[in-house]
């Protein structure tokens, strides 16, 4: 699993990374997704996002991996909606 978060002014440059998250993950923050990619998943979208960024001088992506075992030891306070990772296919890091 993967945490990408960003922070970009540029509204629009911003919105065209919100939305090729969206179809890669799940957003859990306003900047914040988790996603589970396989090796080929990530490639692509991190190549996507380079792309997108590289339109924005003060763009800041970042991809924090989270590794299947941490998953089990995740914790957060407030909207409990946070997935069950241990149903997932697939938790590539």
């Amino acid at each position: 699993m993967y945490v990408i978060s960003y922070d970009i002014s540029n509204d629009k440059v911003r919105s065209k990374v919100a939305k090729s998250l969206e179809g890669y993950g799940r957003r859990v923050q306003h900047s914040v997704f988790e996603c589970n990619l396989n090796k080929k998943q990530y490639e692509e979208l991190h190549s996507k996002l380079r792309l997108l960024a590289s339109l924005d001088e003060s763009s800041n992506i970042r991809f924090y991996t989270i590794c299947a075992n941490c998953t089990d030891k995740l914790s957060f306070i407030g909207d409990d909606s946070t997935p069950d990772y241990s149903k997932q296919d697939v938790i590539v890091v």
